[in-house]
């Protein structure tokens, strides 16, 4: 049996998880200021930039492991694309980092144009860890345009689990250096579930984050710290041998594959985990997949989205969603 005060030092480290929630406070921040304000954030990332075939893989690519990238395939001669582009550009400045834009020119990279297999422009895709997703062609009308930007934002949040946040990590570092944020209305009750963490108290702790997150739903230290605790809650009364016998016996058993994938992560082994439930989703349909790659994306939270397993491990379930 698993001891009551299993650790979890080597897989997450409980000031990372308050650092990844400060980040994701200040750059919703960030969205907030720009939507007000009609101007794109203060930050290195860019909102609108042109991407030629030799860039593609850094600026489109790894890109969209971090925020879905839409592309704009234009041309200088086509009519349609200055309209359309424009608005796209509005657009990316107005979400203020939900997604970023692309711009390809179709005249000067023909290759990727022949790739992504487009018909007529303006053509605009998305790509979401990874993988290509066709949006529309033609200038189509704003209202159309948004509520397709809308479910696009929604699936790589929910799907994946991935929300552009347009912050510059470094100047955001500086920032906090020069001037210490105060004291949040939180934080007692966060360092109590903490240290209720870190002594084996695994019920307290999960009652703790989740009496901050009545109160504060979006708080993403307490979100990322309760998955965290209810990890290690799942797998306290577990008997490993048992578990993986049962998933290496019955790899179509979902339960006992999510299971196995609990005490892999717990055990440091974070890249079996991830493969195990990526290959669940891959070979099941239905209740059974939504089951796997919900467990996928509550474990994506345990390790921290900028972690490269993270990355790696969204572009292999996007791989097998689409």
């Amino acid at each position: 049996m698993q001891p009551r005060n299993m650790s979890m030092s080597g897989v997450v480290d409980l000031a990372a998880v308050k650092a990844a929630g400060e980040a994701k406070q200040k750059a919703e921040q960030a969205r907030a200021e720009a939507a007000r304000t009609g101007r794109a954030p203060a930050s290195g990332a860019r909102l609108v930039y042109d991407v030629d075939e030799a860039g593609f893989q850094q600026d489109v690519l790894q890109r969209s492991t971090e925020v879905p990238v839409v592309i704009d395939f234009w041309a200088e001669w086509c009519e349609p694309c200055k309209q359309l582009g424009p608005l796209l550009e509005r657009l990316a400045n107005e979400y203020a980092g939900k997604f970023v834009l692309a711009k390809i020119d179709v005249d000067s990279n023909q290759m990727l144009f022949q790739q992504f297999g487009v018909q007529g422009i303006p053509a605009v895709f998305a790509v979401v860890a990874g993988q290509p997703i066709p949006l529309f062609q033609g200038a189509a009308p704003e209202a159309q345009i948004r509520q397709v930007l809308d479910q696009l934002v929604q699936a790589a949040e929910q799907q994946f689990g991935i929300v552009g946040a347009p912050v510059d990590p470094a100047a955001a570092g500086e920032a906090a250096a020069e001037a210490p944020a105060p004291a949040g209305p939180y934080d007692a009750l966060l360092e109590a579930a903490s240290q209720a963490l870190d002594a084996g108290d695994l019920g307290g702790a999960v009652q703790a984050y989740k009496n901050v997150l009545s109160d504060d739903p979006a708080n993403e230290e307490a979100k990322l710290g309760l998955a965290q605790a209810e990890l290690l809650r799942r797998v306290q009364d577990l008997d490993p041998q048992t578990v993986r016998k049962e998933a290496a016996d019955a790899p179509t058993d979902v339960p006992a594959q999510i299971r196995a994938a609990d005490l892999d992560l717990v055990g440091g082994h974070v890249e079996d985990a991830f493969g195990r439930l990526v290959d669940t989703v891959k070979r099941t349909v239905g209740d059974d997949r939504e089951a796997a790659r919900v467990r996928l994306l509550e474990l994506f939270e345990v390790i921290g989205a900028e972690d490269p397993r993270v990355t790696a491990a969204r572009t292999a379930l996007a791989r097998v969603l689409f």
